[in-house]
């Protein structure tokens, strides 16, 4: 959600060496453990570094245009819900989470959309590298409709994008299979085995797990899946090669490639409006 409008402020250098050193240490261990093709593809790792590299030039653009819209919708809120104290912001991050949750599950139904969070979707290895494969597309989508409508409930602009913050900071630690599964953990909180379900093109467990910090989100509204047992877990972009997965323009525009050539097949406004807009 435009990086939670480029949110992180001063701490960003040191998020940004952490997330480098992680990664280094995944790609060294799972050379050494896994030899190819487990593990890191160097092609794809760059693809995902260059379309990083291109969103740290977007972002700041993208956050500096809607920023006073979101002031100016903090202004004619419909409540004060500033929070007060520990109870009060444990309370916003769960309202946030439960909101991320919704707009996760959108990205997944509505082609609109999924144009631009499908990229986050095509790599074929599931390793701390694929976590920051984003879209560059999140102004022309609107995700960042979800955050605007928590601070028109009340919420405060800050508040709102910090708690986003750290639920994305939390999801970059779950895109790694170094990790297996957590026991009564994964009852509550989002882990790395649900992610992986969540990342999977599998039939039977696509378009699952679509919670942030928090699983328990899918457990009550009937899209939790456990991996499958008699099958590896797939990952990338249904019907697409591989080889697609290696250039970073076909990998940000691609499945806005694919709405338009869709869209070219419709037949009047209204087939074009439920191609862009209606659920899957």
């Amino acid at each position: 959600m435009i990086e939670a409008l480029n949110g992180a402020g001063p701490a960003r250098p040191l998020v940004l060496l952490t997330v480098i050193g992680l990664v280094a240490a995944e790609w060294r261990w799972l050379a050494r453990r896994r030899p190819a093709p487990g593990g890191y593809d160097l092609r794809e790792t760059a693809a995902s570094t260059l379309i990083a590299a291109g969103n740290r030039l977007i972002r700041p653009l993208s956050a500096a245009l809607l920023a006073p819209l979101f002031l100016w919708v903090h202004q004619h809120r419909l409540m004060d819900l500033q929070p007060r104290g520990a109870p009060g912001y444990l309370g916003a991050f769960l309202l946030v989470d439960f909101v991320y949750y919704w707009l996760h599950r959108s990205s997944h139904k509505v082609r609109w959309l999924w144009a631009t969070h499908g990229v986050h979707h095509s790599s074929t290895r599931f390793n701390l590298s694929a976590a920051y494969r984003l879209g560059w597309t999140d102004l022309l989508s609107g995700a960042w409709l979800f955050a605007l409508a928590l601070v028109w409930l009340g919420l405060p602009p800050l508040v709102v994008l910090g708690a986003l913050g750290l639920n994305l900071l939390f999801q970059f630690l779950l895109h790694t299979e170094l990790v297996g599964r957590l026991g009564w953990l994964e009852w509550l909180f989002n882990t790395p085995a649900h992610h992986r379900v969540h990342h999977a093109v599998n039939a039977s467990v696509r378009d699952r797990n679509f919670g942030g910090v928090l699983i328990v989100w899918d457990r009550l509204f009937g899209s939790y899946a456990e991996a499958p047992a008699d099958e590896p877990l797939r990952y990338g972009l249904a019907g697409r090669e591989p080889s697609q997965n290696q250039n970073p323009l076909r990998i940000v525009f691609g499945e806005w490639l694919a709405l338009y050539r869709d869209l070219r097949q419709t037949r009047g406004l209204r087939q074009a409006l439920s191609l862009l807009f209606l659920p899957r």
